[in-house]
């Protein structure tokens, strides 16, 4: 009988359930489920509660209906006996933090917390606790203490500290009777296991932990606030377990609600774009993974460790054992796009769109690829949603410049889709600033597959080639991945992260490589993104917070 494993992959509007077989990694089924609540950004469902601007939540029962739904369905279309499933592997956006009793049970559920917005799921992209993010690189510059070094300087509102530190100032009552702030992937591992293992990925990227130094001394939150003293060994309390490893088998009850044997082996949760390094077949050092999606994570893998400007942060065996893992991103990627074409495109091309029997996005791609370099007179601030690296500044605004009466739709849609590539390029050059070898640039996601003006905009203004994974559910075939090891080779999996990357990741690529002619032109573009950039994003950047 053949073995397979489940890998899911939480994103931010949907889970996705991916079946593998084992041996090869060859899909056999899937299922996506979206969420019923999405992303509640505006007002707190089902109470009505106005939100802050910034605010983004969740409901954790969304992430269950994942589980019994697209479980049973992904088996179903895999035609596939429950008894071959092996291991079950959780990928999840971070920092996505949800306050739990000591029960494990999310806060929102209980009754008397329904109505309040702090005890829902804070996702990644909640923005709101940028205040407290600041408050939280002043101190650590102020009293010198070097782990900040490993998130380049700068800590960020979308991080785990920052949103629990949001809730003792907003709402210290929910503050008072959470017992665990954790994220979402360990949650979920949880809700399979019975218990919680925190993930070395999740908590290493973006909880300040280090796996030969911890987490930073107590003495470091007391001086943020003295309620803050005992954080780590109290609300962040639980083992940290390497990814890879076993957090536990599938309880009876869980097995009953998925329609699986119970045992099966469970693995520690890992970010979502950090699962797609694996996923897509990388783990040599050199090798630059962008995970595109409604943003975009930049991972690079290396051997030596360095410090580099504005980076997300750098993990010890954060994702490949013996390799430094380095992150960077953009948080407005996909999202910048459909904010476009949901406010700004005309009716009469959604018209022509709905004529030509194509999506708005393609017909997009059709007009903007007939225009040259720098023919629309246009420059964007790829900061719709913040900006993640290398300044790391949430409060920065997006920013278009150079419109006229004659400016067109499909004008606007490539300055955006060029402001994404350069935003990208000043991430590459902060690495390779800092010591960071790159070799090889592979993309992934359904963004890339889908969309060949995005991609040869990015071998132009990178200057490089661009190698586009077709792995379909790049993120959820690392997870998987991750379970084939957690259940090992005597349950027909792998007993090293190497091994079965290189028998189930999927290794096609197609390539893009730079247009000289179009190269040299988006090089003196990208001299004038880089004023822009350095005025916005620095010299001015009050300007942008309104």
């Amino acid at each position: 009988m053949n073995k397979h494993v489940i890998g899911i992959d939480f994103g931010s509007e949907s889970g996705r359930v991916v079946i593998l077989d084992a041996k090869d990694g060859t899909m056999v089924g899937s299922h996506t489920t979206k969420y019923e609540h999405g992303i509640m950004d505006e007002v707190l469902l089902p109470a009505g509660v106005p939100l802050n601007p910034e605010w983004a939540l969740q409901q954790p029962m969304d992430y269950i209906k994942v589980l019994t739904e697209s479980v049973p369905k992904a088996i179903q279309s895999a035609g596939i006996i429950p008894e071959s499933i092996i291991g079950i592997g959780i990928d999840f956006t971070s920092a996505t933090v949800l306050p739990v009793d000591n029960d494990l049970v999310p806060l929102c559920w209980n009754e008397d917390y329904k109505n309040e917005p702090h005890a829902y799921v804070k996702l990644w992209k909640h923005h709101a606790a940028q205040d407290e993010a600041d408050i939280i690189n002043e101190t650590a510059e102020k009293l010198g203490l070097d782990f900040m070094k490993r998130y380049g300087g700068k800590s960020s509102s979308e991080w785990l500290v920052a949103k629990v530190y949001q809730v003792l100032n907003e709402a210290p009552h929910i503050y008072k009777v959470t017992d665990q702030f954790v994220e979402a992937a360990d949650w979920v591992v949880s809700q399979l296991t019975g218990k919680l293992a925190r993930s070395s990925c999740c908590a290493g990227y973006k909880a300040f932990w280090d796996p030969t130094k911890g987490y930073p001394p107590e003495s470091f939150f007391a001086s943020l606030d003295h309620r803050l003293e005992n954080l780590t060994s109290s609300k962040l309390q639980g083992d940290i377990h390497s990814l890879g490893s076993k957090a536990g088998e599938l309880t009876e009850e869980a097995a009953k609600q998925l329609g699986l044997p119970a045992g099966i082996a469970v693995a520690v949760g890992v970010i979502d774009a950090h699962a797609g390094v694996p996923g897509v077949g990388a783990y040599h050092s050199g090798q630059l993974v962008m995970s595109m999606g409604t943003s975009i994570c930049h991972i690079v893998l290396s051997e030596k460790k360095h410090e580099i400007e504005g980076i997300c942060g750098i993990v010890q065996d954060g994702i490949i054992p013996g390799l430094f893992a380095y992150e960077s991103g953009q948080p407005a990627f996909g999202d910048m796009f459909a904010w476009f074409v949901n406010n700004v495109v005309p009716y009469r091309m959604y018209k022509e769109a709905e004529e030509k029997e194509i999506s708005i996005y393609a017909l997009l791609e059709q007009y903007a690829s007939k225009l040259t370099p720098g023919q629309s007179g246009l420059i964007a601030l790829d900061w719709w949603n913040g900006n993640r690296s290398v300044l790391a500044n949430s409060s920065l605004k997006g920013m278009i410049l150079g419109f006229t009466l004659n400016t067109k739709p499909e004008e606007i849609y490539r300055s955006l889709l060029e402001a994404g590539a350069f935003g990208s390029r000043k991430i590459i050059e902060a690495y390779e600033d800092g010591g960071i070898e790159i070799h090889e640039v592979i993309a992934c996601g359904g963004i890339p597959k889908q969309n060949k003006l995005l991609m040869q905009l990015y071998a132009d203004i990178l200057g490089r080639e661009v190698k586009v994974a077709l792995t379909d559910e790049a993120a959820a075939r690392g997870a998987a991945i991750y379970a084939a090891v957690a259940a090992g080779h005597d349950a027909g999996g792998y007993d090293s992260i190497k091994e079965a990357i290189t028998s189930m990741a999927q290794l096609e690529t197609i390539s893009f490589v730079p247009n000289p002619l179009n190269e040299h032109m988006y090089n003196t573009l990208y001299e004038q993104y880089l004023e822009v950039h350095e005025l916005f994003g620095k010299e001015k950047r009050h300007i942008m917070y309104g």
